[in-house]
């Protein structure tokens, strides 16, 4: 059985110092890593805040995905892609169900979706012309409605690789928008030919919490 909140914050602090503040992470000492360990310090460690707060749509009439079902890059009956604008990396794409699922409640019908569309979408990333990897995540920390992130990480760039990526997307200068809706438009037209489903005009709509993974979204 997992630790319980307290348990698990007793666990943690045993290894902070008097201020609650744990050692520099492994990661922190990556070549790749965005900051410099020197004079960098850990947050202090806050203790669990119980019930957790309630993630934006839990109740479906307040979701801001449910209200934005039918706007995207691209649609079928079940499922939507929109685009996250004002990022550093060339492309951030986010894929909705329309209708109000996390994860866990998913029906295997739609979840059997999911797995296809994810391959489909990463595929047709990685096709674009000077990118590498489509690295994707699902967190759920921030909204209830189920949002998949794909992000289109830079050929060449070695310091984004792994999991600091998303936090080299909030560091770095936001990417010409246009090139990115133009990207945004292929990767649709490339969806509908390989698996259904409209490609649109639609806006950039983040869906659930639009804050980056590493906030928590």
């Amino acid at each position: 059985m997992a630790l319980r909140p307290d348990e698990f914050y007793d666990h943690a602090l045993a290894f902070a110092d008097g201020e609650r503040r744990l050692p520099l992470s492994r990661m922190t000492g990556w070549d790749i890593s965005p900051f410099e360990a020197e004079g960098l310090r850990v947050a202090r460690l806050r203790p669990p805040v119980l019930p957790e707060p309630p993630r934006q749509g839990e109740d479906p009439s307040s979701c801001h995905s449910c209200a934005a079902r039918d706007e995207g890059l691209w649609l079928d009956d079940h499922w939507r892609l929109s685009q996250i604008s004002g990022v550093g990396v060339p492309l951030v794409l986010m894929l909705h169900p329309r209708d109000h699922f996390d994860l866990t409640d998913l029906p295997d019908e739609r979840a059997a979706e999911l797995g296809v569309l994810t391959t489909h979408i990463a595929r047709h990333i990685e096709t674009l012309p000077n990118i590498s990897r489509a690295h994707v995540y699902r967190i759920g920390d921030g909204g209830a409605h189920l949002h998949v992130w794909f992000f289109a990480r830079p050929e060449g760039q070695a310091q984004l690789y792994g999991s600091w990526l998303v936090v080299w997307d909030d560091l770095l200068p936001e990417y010409p928008a246009e090139v990115a809706a133009t990207d945004a438009g292929i990767v649709a037209q490339a969806l509908t030919a390989s698996y259904g489903g409209t490609a649109t005009i639609g806006r950039a709509i983040g869906g659930g919490d639009p804050s980056p993974p590493s906030e928590g979204a």
